[in-house]
């Protein structure tokens, strides 16, 4: 057990990485500070349990596989589109088994088939998950526009074409109308009118 332990601890180091590693997608795009990985699995996750709830379906499972639907990118980085037309990937099951090669088989046995159901892309909480990816890129695209780059459109457009569930499609369309700080504006707003 002290040497499982010992793998796990190394197991959770090296997700660290994420908190560094940027998307590199947004360097294509001209973004100067992109957000990093984990940055972005963060906010999927929190978006999954709100696309997942609107759709019927487990909140807890579909955080689950938004938080670890990236995990991957330890090994393998983050790899824009267009670079990945030039490679052959490992699949993203093969690269969390090697992650969680030692660690003790409860936890092994948890991540493997969360990864694995997410890639199947067959249940519901898997489905609103990649919409939740989908949806995270999208509303991270319109921030940087407003920010100032005007190159964000095509991350837009092919987020806005892969959503699968009713759900994300309506909250894509709320994203593009509303605006980046629609929130503040409307707590404002409420505080003028007390």
């Amino acid at each position: 057990m002290p040497e499982e332990l010992t793998r796990l601890m190394c197991f959770l180091y090296e997700v660290g990485l994420l908190k560094r590693y940027k998307r590199t997608g947004w360097l294509v795009a001209g973004v100067r500070d992109p957000e990093s990985v984990a940055d972005h699995s963060f906010r999927t996750a929190i978006i999954a349990v709100a696309i997942t709830a609107l759709e019927g379906g487990n909140v807890e499972r579909a955080a689950l596989l938004s938080l670890l639907h990236d995990t991957q990118e330890t090994r393998t980085t983050d790899i824009p589109y267009v670079g990945k037309r030039y490679l052959k990937t490992t699949p993203n099951e093969v690269v969390t088994a090697d992650q969680l090669n030692g660690v003790p088989e409860q936890v092994r046995a948890i991540i493997g088939a969360a990864v694995g159901e997410y890639e199947e892309k067959e249940s519901l909480e898997a489905v609103c998950a990649r919409d939740a990816d989908k949806l995270e890129c999208l509303i991270q695209a319109i921030e940087y526009r407003e920010q100032g780059n005007r190159n964000t459109q095509p991350w837009i457009d092919s987020s806005l074409a892969a959503l699968k569930t009713t759900s994300a499609k309506r909250l894509a369309e709320e994203a593009l109308r509303t605006g980046s700080i629609e929130w503040m504006t409307r707590i404002l707003g409420a505080d003028e009118s007390t």
